[in-house]
């Protein structure tokens, strides 16, 4: 059940993040400007292509995948974007029997795919660089000519490994250090339940995606402004004002999202690839850091996959069983809820706030993603149309938000940074 209370109790908010995902959401910002200055240190603002790579093999695990989607997602279909994940998972022995047990990504495995060679990049990116099957995997594109690109801690097996294998370092940036957070009623830190599984930081997707959108910005992969992903950084700005623990529930977008998802079984549907690509991510970020089931779809396919749903007992509008019994005893009944996201590209108005670039907060389209009204009359595409259709013709409520930013990437970092705050809100408010 959610408490509701909680959302509007800023000291109880800090209390119940135990792992300061908040703080690290609000530090998102930082997080990029500091990967691109660093990005630049390492010697890419040098880097003087011949030509743009056949296709860009993306290797990692958790959010380094999800960059990694999300910039297959921008550059379209003018160049081949395609994530490694890992095929296999071995055991990593323990060094110290008096410490924890090694973290299971440790012992993660990747195969190149058998076409990679000279034409090819390479990058692979990681939160940890401790992962020894990155560490071979770089070895092997090293053996097939393919150029590589690094993106690890300073220091760590994987950034050693990147420079006998004539890769382009490039640093990745941590979060805040969270060593004095406070340890919940077990003793642990965060929700350690499952020690060799940690959560994720929340905020690390943009520690890799704005390296690996700066590289390739550069090669031509993704088309983007030469501006863009400084303006990235203040939107994620923006949103973390808007969303701040100690704004009210009415007005932060945020919390307003996390207690309409209470009690539902989400459906987050998406039209295009860029609305697809934050559908992808808030569905992860729901089972991560709410612990809610959620399933994710691109229009039109999704009406097909799910239609069973709105069929089923979730999607009953009304109670099968008799109306006037007693209730007050029994848990409230899960239903269905569609969330659609959309980008849409409007003209942009005249005046200081046109553009891509970021304004002033609270000024036309700063406002972030809004909440498209069910009697909207705007054009929409049949699949859209067909999907407010079905969730009415069930009594299932479809709540649809769209990115109005005409950058597409602007666009996916504010509909990604509100549904990350909504998915840490949802989580908090449920646990307490």
């Amino acid at each position: 059940m959610l408490d509701d209370t909680l959302l509007d109790d800023p000291a109880a908010l800090r209390r119940a993040d135990h792992d300061r995902a908040l703080l690290a959401l609000a530090g998102s910002g930082a997080r990029v400007r500091t990967a691109l200055r660093l990005a630049e240190a390492a010697g890419l603002d040098r880097l003087r292509p011949d030509g743009r790579p056949r296709a860009v093999l993306v290797a990692g695990h958790g959010s380094a995948l999800t960059a990694a989607e999300m910039l297959a997602a921008l550059a379209g279909t003018a160049s081949l974007v395609a994530p490694l994940p890992p095929t296999d998972a071995a055991p990593v022995p323990r060094t110290d029997r008096a410490t924890a047990p090694a973290v299971f990504t440790a012992g993660l495995a990747w195969q190149l795919p058998g076409w990679a060679g000279p034409l090819d990049l390479l990058v692979i990116s990681s939160a940890a660089g401790g992962e020894r099957g990155l560490v071979a995997l770089a070895e092997q594109a090293y053996a097939r000519g393919c150029a590589i690109v690094v993106t690890a801690p300073e220091g760590s097996p994987l950034a050693e490994a990147a420079l006998q294998v004539r890769a382009l370092p490039l640093p990745f940036v941590p979060s805040a250090d969270t060593s004095d957070a406070p340890a919940d009623e077990d003793g642990e830190r965060g929700r350690g339940a499952e020690p060799d599984l940690p959560a994720e930081d929340p905020a690390a997707l943009w520690a890799h995606l704005a390296p690996l959108l700066a590289l390739t910005q550069k090669l031509g992969v993704t088309p983007l402004p030469y501006d863009a992903l400084a303006a990235a950084a203040d939107l994620l700005d923006a949103t973390a004002v808007r969303c701040r623990p100690d704004a009210a529930a009415y007005t932060n977008p945020a919390k307003s999202l996390a207690a309409r998802l209470a009690g539902t079984v989400p459906l987050i549907w998406a039209e295009g690839p860029v609305a697809g690509a934050a559908a992808g991510r808030f569905a992860a970020q729901l089972a991560e850091r709410a612990g809610r089931p959620a399933l994710a779809g691109l229009l039109p396919q999704a009406l097909t996959a799910h239609r069973g749903m709105f069929t089923g007992q979730l999607g009953a509008g009304a109670d099968p069983d008799d109306f006037f019994r007693d209730r007050v005893e029994e848990p409230d009944p899960l239903h269905l809820q569609v969330l659609l996201l959309r980008q849409t590209v409007q003209e942009a108005p005249a005046g200081p706030g046109s553009g891509g670039a970021p304004g002033a907060p609270g000024e036309g389209e700063d406002a972030g993603p809004a909440e498209v009204p069910a009697d909207d009359a705007r054009p929409r595409s049949f699949g859209v149309t067909r999907a407010h259709r079905l969730a009415a013709a069930h009594d299932v409520r479809l709540t649809e938000y769209a990115g109005r930013r005409p950058e597409p990437l602007h666009a996916l970092v504010e509909l990604v940074a509100l549904t990350d705050f909504a998915a840490v809100y949802l989580g908090l408010a449920a646990q307490s």
